[in-house]
This record gives structure tokens, C-alpha cells and sequence, in this order.
């Protein structure tokens, strides 16, 4: 298992890093790097590592769900008014309605077998949208009108939906093989409502409860986490909040009467409300667990692929794919947007956003198989497909169809974290002052995990000094190279007047803040009044060291 290991997060890293640098998303090369060790091709992924593959999955779902609760925007999906719940249940019903008729025409199931195909391919992707979404509120694409949000939302209670409408046919569909029956509830007063009466009871409780667990959960945390200090640092508070999502998902398959994964969801978007610091931490404690998570999530995904039986039904399934999307999504999609604000490129986005199928595929398209449904292998088949097909295309369509679809609006630290990278500009002098510059640089930069650019400008009044002052140079490099010697940093000379030199390094650089000294050059009267000239000229923050 040690060695199964060590291939899935290397292999899946490095092909996924090989993917993005030929323009693709990583995870094409981490599924590829899948097939490629799975049981189909190089057969060294081991069997406790692929019986193991559920749970697995499991954890990275979970890790990405959480994030996607910790990325909610509460006034934004307010403005979405109904938007967003509707999003929760017409594209995912309308494709699954599609894709039964479909599969009745082109496969010759019954409509049930059909419709339980429609609910596995209906379902959409919490691996791919959710990643993509949160990359495009860190960007502002669509957040003034909350539409990452609405999309957000809108998956996670669609596979809620499909989720629970596939387990009541998959009972129904195995009744008469298993010799079982399927049970109803009875009411007090004699009352007897059948599954499918049950089914929006079942809907609604598993929202409910999911949601008032979310909330609970939010504020153990919040009692743990923040008021009682137990934790340390954010590696701590990551840990403990991914211990208490993780017992949600676990706790709702044992007791299902709430949805596991939308709990989860609730109780990143609820840590938002209660305690705004607590929420900023752990989305950066579980964007780091997501580096992780999303390798294995993507490698194993690959590596359960069954390629032989892709064969005999890849033109019928790419056919079922194209008019579960084209035909019953969007109508669903049309409905959901009916009376919005959204504009026909905002509805439009929909196509390439809220399409990527892959997690629940992953879990749930051997499921019928296993159960000895007629057509099972075909449907695992069609499932597979779907991942191969849907998965990349959504990872790559999302963020090239947004800067043409959505309009780009402020974005909100609060609720999203925001990578980017940090450069600090240190104007250092031959005098004292350039030790406190150069510390408080490297102070700043390992606070932000950012780099520094070391600048000397070289005044008009010290070029007959040109000897000398080399050797100070190489004293003020010799000085930087020890302060900054554990960060990444770069020495740069300049001639000129030194306020503007500084000031056109800095936009040169890109540099996030300018360092500067009280004095640069205390023998140069004339240089005194150069920090008085930078915190005038100067757009960017300074700090005075």
C-alpha cells in the first residue's frame, strides 16, 4: 500500500503539472496518470488501495465541500432570491427525465432502468465545479450578481435530489431479485404514504437536517476552535474541523435522514457568519488539505475506469451525454434563470459551468452492476464516459468561457481566499539604515510567503566615488545575502534621482509594498526629504522601517 501510495501522489502530480503546462487542467493528467496505474493498464496501484477507494473519495469530497461552504456568500445568494434553489432541482430533474427518455430510445431500457441512469449522469461534480467557482470568485468573475454562488449552491442541493431518487429505484429495481419489499410509513389514523410519496418528506428532511447539523457543527467549532483556544495554529484548526465534517458525512450514512455532504457545506458557510477569522484560517488550512485530497480524488477516479466496456457503447453514451446536456439541462437551466437578473451570456456560462460530472459517477455508477440490474454494465460504462468527457471539459470550459460570459466585480477577501503573489521593493543605502530595511523585509516576506527585491540607486553625486562605492555595493549584496539568506530575492542597482528610481522599480516589479529607511543617505542633505518624496509619489503602501 506504501508503494501505491507514493506512485498515486508523484505520478499524479507531476502528469498533472505536465498537463497545465500544455494549457490543460491538471486533473486530465491526474486521471490519465490513473488509467495509466490502475488494474486496465500498469496494474500497480495495489487491491487494499482500491478497496480502499471509496473512503478515500470520500475525504476529498469532503475537503472540497467544505471549501465551497467556506467560499458562501450569504448576501449574494439573498440577491439570487429563488435562483439558486431552483438551480438545486430543474437542470438536475430535466436531465435525468432526458436521459431516461433517451436511454428508452437508444438502449431499449425501461423507463426506470433509464431514469436510474438519469439520476447517476444527472448528477454534477462538487470536484470540478466547486474548485473552478471558488477560482472565479478569487478572480471576480459573476460575483456581482452571486452567480458562483447560486452555482455553488444549486450542485450541491441537486445531488441531494438524485441521490435519494436513485436509492429509491435502485430498492424498487432489486425488490423482486432480493425477495425484499420496499416500505412505506404509516401515519397515525391509519394513514399509508408509499416510497414515492415519501420521496418529498425525504427531499426536504434531508435539507433540513442538513443544514440545522451545519449549524451545530459551526458553532462547536466556533466554541473549540476560537473560544476555548484548544489549537494552536491553523494546521490544528484545519485538523479538527476536518474531523467534525468527516463525522458528519459518516454519521449520515448510518443514520440517513440528513444529507451528509450538504451538512458539511452548511457548516463552512455558517463559520462565515459566526466568526469571520476562524473562517479565513481554516480556508487556508483546507487549501492546503485540498492539494492533497484532489490528487488522490483524481488518480483513483482514473484507476476505477473501466476502459473495455467503454467500446461497445462510447457513440450511444456521447449521444445520451449530448442530450441530457444540450437538451434537458438547458431546459432546466432556462427555467432556473426565468424572471432573474441574469443576462443570456450569464445563462449561457451555465453550459460550461455547472456541467462536469465525476464524483457521485465515481461512487455510484458500479452500484447497479453489483445489484445485477439488466444493463448495469452499460451504465457503468456510460458513467465512465461521462467522467472522461464531462470532467476535463468542465475543468478547462470554466475558466475560458468566464472572462467571455460574466462581468468581472470586486472581490471579497471575507469570503474568498485570494493567491496572489507577494513581491516587497527594499530601497537599502551604503548607511546603517539598510540592517532594519533588510530585517523588516524578511520579516514581511516570511509573514506572506513572499519574495523581496533588493534596490540601490546610485546617486548623481557619488559617480566620481565609483570605486568606493562598489565595495560598498558588494558589502550592502554580502548583508542582503545573509538577512534573506531562506527567502527568494534578487540585488538590482539603478543610477538616477533615487525617489523616482524607487517608484519605477517598484511598477517594474509589480511589488506588492515599498521599504524604505527614515533617511536613505545620511551624507546627502539633499537625499533627507527622499521618504517624504516616495510617500507622496507613491500609490502603493510604504513601510518605514
Amino acid at each position: 500500500m506504501l508503494a501505491s501510495i507514493i506512485w498515486i501522489l508523484l505520478a499524479g502530480f507531476f502528469v498533472g503539472q505536465m498537463a497545465r503546462r500544455l494549457k490543460m487542467p491538471a486533473l486530465v493528467g491526474m486521471v490519465l496518470s490513473g488509467i495509466l496505474l490502475g488494474p486496465q493498464v500498469g496494474n500497480v496501484i495495489s487491491p487494499g488501495v482500491l478497496s480502499a477507494a471509496d473512503s478515500l473519495r470520500t475525504i476529498a469530497v469532503m475537503v472540497i465541500l467544505m471549501k465551497a461552504g467556506l467560499g458562501l456568500d450569504r448576501e449574494k445568494l439573498a440577491q439570487q432570491g429563488t435562483v439558486a434553489l431552483r438551480l438545486g432541482f430543474l437542470p438536475a430533474a430535466c436531465e435525468a427525465v432526458a436521459i431516461a427518455l433517451a436511454a428508452v430510445w437508444l438502449l431499449h431500457f425501461t423507463p426506470l432502468t433509464g431514469l436510474l441512469l438519469g439520476c447517476i449522469i444527472g448528477a454534477e461534480s462538487p470536484a470540478v465545479i466547486v474548485p473552478g467557482m471558488l477560482r472565479l470568485k478569487s478572480l471576480g468573475w459573476g460575483v456581482k450578481k452571486g452567480i458562483p454562488d447560486a452555482i455553488l449552491t444549486g450542485s450541491a442541493l441537486s445531488d441531494v435530489l438524485l441521490l435519494l431518487v436513485f436509492s429509491l429505484l435502485l430498492a424498487f429495481l432489486t425488490q423482486g431479485q432480493t425477495g425484499g419489499q420496499m416500505t412505506g410509513l404509516t401515519l397515525p389514523g391509519g394513514l399509508s404514504l408509499s416510497p414515492l410519496q415519501l420521496l418529498p418528506l425525504q427531499v426536504i428532511a434531508q435539507i433540513t437536517f442538513g443544514v440545522l447539523l451545519g449549524w451545530v457543527s459551526a458553532r462547536l467549532l466556533v466554541a473549540l476552535l476560537a473560544r476555548r483556544n484548544w489549537t494552536q495554529n491553523t494546521v490544528q484548526d484545519a485538523l479538527v474541523a476536518a474531523g467534525f465534517a468527516l463525522s458528519l458525512v459518516v454519521i449520515s450514512t448510518a443514520v440517513p435522514v440528513f444529507s451528509g455532504y450538504l451538512a458539511v457545506m452548511a457548516t463552512g458557510f455558517f463559520l462565515i457568519e459566526l466568526n469571520a477569522p476562524l473562517a479565513r484560517r481554516l480556508r487556508s488550512g483546507f487549501d492546503s488539505l485540498w492539494m492533497v485530497a484532489e490528487i488522490v480524488l483524481f488518480v483513483l477516479m482514473g484507476a476505477s475506469i473501466q476502459l473495455a466496456v467503454l467500446e461497445n457503447v462510447l457513440f450511444m453514451g456521447l449521444g445520451l451525454l449530448a442530450i441530457g446536456t444540450l437538451v434537458g439541462r438547458s431546459l432546466g437551466w432556462y427555467l432556473a434563470t426565468v424572471g432573474s437578473n441574469w443576462t443570456w451570456p450569464e445563462r449561457l456560462f451555465l453550459l460550461p459551468g455547472n456541467s462536469a460530472k465525476a464524483t457521485v459517477q465515481a461512487a455510484i455508477g458500479a452500484v447497479p452492476l453489483a445489484a445485477g440490474i439488466d444493463g448495469g454494465e452499460t451504465i457503468l460504462a456510460i458513467s465512465a464516459l461521462s467522467i472522461l468527457v464531462t470532467a476535463p471539459l468542465g475543468a478547462w470550459a470554466i475558466p475560458f468561457f468566464a472572462p467571455k460570459l460574466l462581468e468581472r466585480g470586486e472581490v471579497d477577501p471575507t469570503k474568498v481566499a485570494i493567491a496572489r503573489k507577494i513581491t516587497l521593493l527594499a530601497a537599502v543605502n551604503t548607511s546603517a539604515s539598510a540592517v532594519k530595511v533588510l530585517t523588516q523585509a524578511a520579516d514581511l516576506a516570511r509573514r506572506s510567503d513572499g519574495e523581496v527585491i533588493v534596490l540601490h540607486v546610485i546617486h548623481n553625486h557619488d559617480i566620481h566615488d565609483q570605486d568606493i562605492h562598489n565595495q560598498d555595493i558588494q558589502q550592502l549584496k554580502q548583508q542582503a545575502k545573509q538577512i534573506l539568506a531562506d527567502i527568494h530575492h534578487q540585488f538590482i542597482t539603478t543610477q538616477g534621482s533615487i525617489s523616482e528610481e524607487i517608484i519605477n522599480a517598484a511598477k517594474a516589479n509589480s511589488a506588492s509594498e515599498i521599504i524604505i529607511g527614515r533617511s536613505l543617505d545620511a551624507n546627502h542633505p539633499s537625499t533627507s526629504s527622499v521618504t517624504k518624496a516616495v510617500l507622496q509619489s507613491s500609490a502603493l503602501p510604504i513601510v518605514i522601517a
